[in-house]
């Protein structure tokens, strides 16, 4: 079982470098990629329409409520979004997330806490994941 768990923390990590590399190296709060698919950058610019979400995506910078997070939950091709501390990363691209969801947790909310605090490799593997925007109260 230890082994099992080991593996498949393996082959996350793995596939999260691969989306990293893929979206041109580490991101941190700081720095930003531009999205890599136009029809996230498609999706991104018709929330953006909304009149309380602010800034683009494929910038980086995408401000959002939790309630218009929760539009990006993976699902009927919509982009797989997930807030870590205030910073929305993309995770459309991360197999493990494969529909919006991961380890029964869903896309499109603030998973700080779990991230954080019950997640086995905690904030690590958010590295080299676009970063989109940021939560903004509202």
């Amino acid at each position: 079982m230890k082994r099992m768990i080991t593996v498949l923390i393996s082959v996350i990590a793995l596939a999260l470098f691969a989306v990293g590399c893929a979206a041109g190296g580490a991101n941190s709060a700081a720095t930003t990629t531009p999205a890599l698919a136009t029809d996230r950058a498609a999706a991104t610019d018709a929330a953006a329409t909304d009149s309380a979400a602010t800034g683009s995506a494929a910038d980086g910078t995408l401000e959002l409520t939790l309630d218009q997070l929760k539009q990006y939950d993976g699902k009927n091709g919509n982009p797989a979004y997930v807030a870590v501390d205030g910073i929305i990363y993309d995770v459309s691209n991360v197999s493990a997330w494969k529909n919006g969801e991961h380890n029964g947790y869903s896309a499109g909310n603030d998973l700080t806490d779990i991230i954080k605090n019950k997640s086995p490799h905690g904030v690590k593997n958010l590295e080299g994941l676009p970063i989109v925007g940021k939560l903004v109260a509202g």
